[in-house]
């Protein structure tokens, strides 16, 4: 049975914190006694006691840990330290393995996109989108969801990282706002944590970027006339 997962995903669907200390555990050596047994990946990871350690190799989320965060159904550095070994093996981590893309930032750049990066990018939007998805499961599930908006904004970090700034970008840009705000106000997404809100405030301050590189985006903010959004977001750029 192959891993469902890449490292890719990973990076995309955890936080900084985690990120960098299941990797800092996998560096040092700490993921010891490795088992694929075909289904999951076991090993114990020293930590402040020897951990008993098991990873789904369907889904990193899906696992045990016997540290204080695994018994309360917590995604810990200790189940990604493992995910990780499954993948590579006991092999070093290059800097772009190691390195996380999703955090927001103007790439600074004037230009516009091909007719062939537009569609692609509209897709790769699409792909990111998916993961931004309404929730009605049971309560034990609930962690593993909010990997899945986590994974989900991290994706459109990055997708909106490498954007050149333009009239088209932020024409883009603000469209992928406007369908997550209905996905927060009439689509179920239960962002309680505040992993989109927070992804949308950052954003907003990505075009506001964009108006003091190129005033002439703020044409594409026009679109936002009459909405009114569930926690005013629009109102920075009209």
């Amino acid at each position: 049975m192959n891993t469902y997962y890449k490292l890719e995903k990973i990076k995309f669907g955890v936080d900084k914190s985690i990120w960098t200390r299941a990797v800092d555990l996998y560096q040092k050596g700490k993921v010891k006694n490795f088992d694929d047994n075909g289904y999951t990946f076991t090993a114990k990871v020293q930590g402040t006691h020897l951990y008993n350690v098991f990873v789904s190799k369907k889904r990193y989320e899906d696992g045990d840990c016997t540290c204080y965060m695994g018994q309360n159904d917590y995604l810990c550095k200790h189940m990604v330290a493992v995910a990780i070994y499954g993948l590579k093996r006991g092999k070093p981590l290059t800097n772009t393995d190691t390195f996380q893309h999703n955090k927001l930032v103007c790439s600074n750049k004037i230009g516009t996109l091909s007719q062939g990066e537009l569609s692609l990018t509209r897709a790769e939007i699409n792909g990111a989108m998916r993961y931004i998805k309404a929730y009605e499961g049971p309560s034990r599930t609930w962690f593993a969801y909010q990997n899945s908006l986590t994974e989900g904004c991290s994706r459109l970090s990055f997708l909106f990282s490498k954007l050149p700034v333009d009239i088209q970008t932020a024409n883009l840009i603000v469209k992928t706002l406007i369908r997550l705000d209905k996905k927060l106000t009439g689509g179920g997404v239960d962002d309680s944590d505040g992993t989109v809100g927070e992804f949308i405030e950052e954003t907003v301050e990505l075009l506001i970027q964009y108006i003091a590189l190129k005033p002439k985006v703020k044409k594409a903010f026009k679109q936002l006339n009459g909405i009114e959004s569930c926690f005013g977001w629009e109102e920075k750029l009209l």
